[in-house]
């Protein structure tokens, strides 16, 4: 079983009823559905990687250590699990995914020829405006 499948397995499910367009359908079918991983409690997890979801995700996780996405653009509660699961695990990837680091450059001679040019330019405009006499 593949990683992301063991992931999902965690996930756990609670339904609600959906607020937007649908007519009758919003007043009595629980079509929004909340996903949720717990965590502290993931037995996919390495130790590293859930202090890694709790340092990146921190705003988006509950005191509990669960993590909840939810979705309701669907009419259908399939359609909207399936939504909640794939944003769920897409964040989970994110966050796990490690972070490039920025490699500081300098301009090249070129680009700093050509942005001395476009002061001087607009230097010269302003001042052509500046210079031109008033007709009374």
């Amino acid at each position: 079983m593949t990683r992301e499948r063991q992931l999902a397995a965690e996930i756990t499910y609670r339904t609600s009823r959906s607020s937007g367009s649908g007519g009758q359908n919003v007043n009595k079918v629980e079509t929004r559905v909340e996903a949720l991983l717990d965590i502290i409690a993931s037995q996919t997890l390495s130790d590293s990687e859930k202090q890694l979801l709790a340092t990146r995700l921190r705003n988006r996780i509950s005191k509990e250590g669960i993590l909840a996405v939810d979705s309701q653009e669907s009419r259908s509660q399939v359609r909207n699990k399936q939504i909640a699961t794939h944003l769920l695990l897409e964040l989970v990837r994110k966050a796990l995914t490690p972070r490039k680091r920025r490699v500081p450059t300098s301009p090249s001679a070129a680009a700093e020829r050509e942005r001395l040019q476009q002061k001087r330019r607009l230097k010269e405009k302003k001042a052509r405006r500046r210079d031109r006499p008033t007709s009374d």
